[in-house]
């Protein structure tokens, strides 16, 4: 059980990556006071929560009403993963973790950006839903159900913190410090993803193992 849960924190903490966000969240808050920041931080993470909570809570049941089964999901999700993963070891942002430049620009102007793009895409993105889709679907026992909430917790409050201390940690670390963990972080996550797939296509052709 302790196993499953601490891979699964690795999972979800590597694909939200709160280290890699601090940058953006810096970025689209320049120029604002320390009210505002604090206030945009904490509701976008709040409302992260509820999205990637609901998709854990939902996964299993969505995948049935949409004839999806769980290998073909594993397959496509470790596909995903992978190509995160990716853009991660190489610097790069993407629509997978990032916003695109008119999604950026369109940011500015808006007054609230809890919602969009920090709660999404940025915080709780397609990797991070697919992550805990992949997590609910895995988990054959109730205590680590339970204890999956325990988990998607303590990520979102590292990312809380994180977004909250975005000034000091960016110049702490500065572009090319964050780039660094991101790249680290971003292997780890390459062999988490194919490991997904390989799951998935044992699962679909099981003759494959003897």
């Amino acid at each position: 059980m302790l196993h499953a849960l601490i891979d699964n924190f690795v999972i979800l903490f590597v694909v939200v990556d709160p280290i890699g966000l601090v940058p953006l969240f810096a970025s689209l808050t320049r120029g604002s006071d320390p009210l505002y920041r604090r206030r945009m931080a904490l509701r976008g993470v709040a409302l992260a929560a509820l999205m990637l909570v609901t998709f854990f809570v939902i996964g299993d049941g969505l995948l049935r009403v949409l004839g999806v089964g769980l290998p073909a999901f594993r397959i496509a999700g470790g596909a995903l993963l992978f190509l995160l993963a990716i853009d991660m070891v190489f610097a790069r942002q993407s629509g997978l973790r990032s916003t695109t430049l008119k999604e950026r620009a369109e940011a500015v102007v808006r007054e609230d950006i809890s919602v969009f793009p920090l709660a999404f895409p940025l915080i709780s993105g397609p990797g991070a839903l697919t992550s805990v889709l992949l997590m609910a679907t895995a988990i054959d026992q109730p205590a680590i159900w339970l204890g999956m909430f325990g988990v998607m917790a303590a990520v979102l409050v590292i990312t809380a913190v994180t977004l909250l201390a975005s000034g000091p940690l960016l110049r702490l670390l500065g572009e090319t410090g964050a780039n660094a963990i991101d790249r680290l972080l971003g292997l780890i996550l390459a062999a988490l993803a194919v490991q997904f797939v390989l799951d998935g296509l044992v699962a679909t052709f099981p003759a494959w193992t003897h």
